[in-house]
C-alpha cells in the first residue's frame, strides 16, 4: 500500500510519533496557554495540551489550524525549549551594514572630534564620516543610514556647550575630588552641623530674549517673535538638590547690595540647626570682602571658567527653555513678572530642581 501522507503513516502505525517532554501534564500547559499574552503560542499550547490529554496528533494539528508536520515541529522546539520554544523569534533581518570593527572605528572617530587643519571642517557632517569609512575601510553607505547607525550607538546633534579657550582642563578633577574632604572640615568647623550643597549662580533675562529650539516639520525653520530692546533684569538663583528646594531674587542688576540680598534669602530657606555650602563662581560680587555672610552659609567659590561644575547652569536652560524663552517683554515689570513666574514654578516642582541639580561628586559620598 502506498502511503500519499503523514497523516496515513501516523493512523496506518507505520511511524512513532514523537513524545511530548514529561514536566508539563494537560492542565499545566492549558494554564500556561491562558496566561500567555502571544497569540501564537497560546494557540500551539493549547494544541500540545490536546496531545498529551490523550487526542491524536491529527486532531491537535487540526486545533491549531496546521499540518502534521508543523504539529511536530511544535512538539519538538517544546521538548528543547519548553513554552519559550513556542514563540516565534524576531527575525534576523537584513545584514548590518557596519561590522564590529567599523562601528568601533567610527565611534573613536565622532568622539575624537575633526582636526581642521587636517579634515577641513570644524563638526563632522554625515558627509564626512560617509567619505572616510569609504577611504579608510572601503564600506560604502548612505547619509542616511549612518544616521541611523549613529543613533542606534547612542549619538544625537547636540547644542555644544561654550568653554572658555583659557579654562584649564585639570581644574575640574582637582576640585571635584577632593570635595568630601573639604565637606568634612567644614562640617568639623560648624560643630557637626548637617551640611548644605547649595549652588548659587545669576541670569540676565532681557527684552533680547532667547529663542529655544521647537517641534516643527523637517525642512522648514519656524519663527519666533525676537526684541532688540535692552531692558532686563538680574534674576539671583540658589538651589540646594539634596532637599529640592531653592531661594531667587529678581534685582536690576549684579551688585554686591544684591548679593547681600540673595545671601539673606538662602539662609532663610537653610534647614534649622543645618549649615549651607553655597558653590558659586567668581564674579566680582561674589569675591568681593564687603559681602555680609550669613552665619549659616559658607562661600566656596568653584575654579576659575568652570561653569560646568554648577547645575544652576541647566536651571538656567531650563527656565529659558519652557518658560522664559520665545517672549516678547513689553516692560521692566514684565520682565520682573515673568521671571518671579518662572522661578515659582520651579521652586512648585522639587523633583526637577532633584532631576538637574544633584551631582555625583557632591552628593554621591
Amino acid at each position: 500500500m502506498i502511503l500519499s501522507s503523514g497523516l496515513k503513516r501516523e493512523e496506518a502505525g507505520l511511524a512513532a510519533p514523537v513524545p511530548l517532554r514529561s514536566d508539563f501534564d494537560a492542565a499545566a500547559l492549558r494554564r500556561l496557554a491562558r496566561a500567555s499574552r502571544d497569540p501564537a503560542q497560546t494557540r500551539r499550547l493549547l494544541a500540545l495540551s490536546a496531545i498529551d490529554a490523550g487526542g491524536s496528533r491529527t486532531q491537535a494539528a487540526a486545533l491549531g489550524g496546521v499540518g502534521l508536520q508543523t504539529g511536530r515541529d511544535w512538539v519538538l522546539a517544546f521538548n528543547a525549549d519548553g513554552p519559550d520554544g513556542l514563540i516565534d523569534a524576531k527575525a534576523p533581518g537584513a545584514r548590518p551594514r557596519l561590522n564590529a570593527r567599523q562601528r568601533e572605528a567610527l565611534r573613536a572617530l565622532v568622539e575624537q572630534e575633526p582636526m581642521p587643519a587636517i579634515h577641513g571642517v570644524v563638526r563632522w557632517r554625515l558627509v564626512d564620516l560617509v567619505q572616510i569609512l569609504f577611504e579608510d575601510h572601503g564600506v560604502s553607505v548612505s547619509q542616511q543610514t549612518l544616521s541611523r547607525v549613529q543613533r542606534g550607538m547612542g549619538y544625537r546633534k547636540l547644542s555644544a556647550r561654550p568653554r572658555h579657550h583659557a579654562q584649564d582642563p585639570q581644574a575640574t578633577a582637582a576640585f571635584k575630588k577632593p570635595f568630601p574632604a573639604r565637606w568634612a572640615q567644614i562640617a568639623q568647623a560648624t560643630g557637626g552641623k548637617p551640611i548644605e550643597i547649595w549652588f548659587a549662580d545669576e541670569a540676565r533675562v532681557g527684552q533680547t530674549n532667547t529663542i529655544p529650539r521647537r517641534w516643527a516639520r523637517r525642512g522648514t525653520r519656524p519663527s519666533a517673535p525676537k526684541d532688540q530692546r535692552t531692558a532686563s533684569a538680574s534674576l539671583f538663583g540658589a538651589i540646594c538638590p539634596a532637599r529640592g528646594t531653592g531661594a531667587g531674587l529678581v534685582m536690576p542688576r549684579c551688585t554686591t547690595e544684591a548679593m547681600n540680598l540673595h545671601l539673606a534669602e538662602i539662609a532663610k530657606a537653610v534647614a534649622p540647626g543645618a549649615h549651607a555650602v553655597r558653590l558659586l563662581d567668581q564674579a566680582g560680587w561674589h569675591t568681593t570682602r564687603q559681602l555680609v555672610v550669613p552665619a549659616n552659609i559658607t562661600l566656596l567659590p568653584l575654579p576659575a571658567r568652570s561653569p560646568e561644575l554648577n547645575p544652576v547652569e541647566n536651571i538656567w536652560q531650563f527656565i529659558r527653555e519652557n518658560w522664559l524663552g520665545n517672549r516678547i517683554f513689553a516692560s521692566s515689570d514684565a520682565i520682573l513678572d515673568h521671571c518671579c513666574h518662572a522661578w515659582n514654578r520651579l521652586i512648585d516642582q522639587p523633583w526637577r530642581i532633584i532631576s538637574i541639580g544633584l551631582r555625583a561628586w557632591a552628593h554621591g559620598f
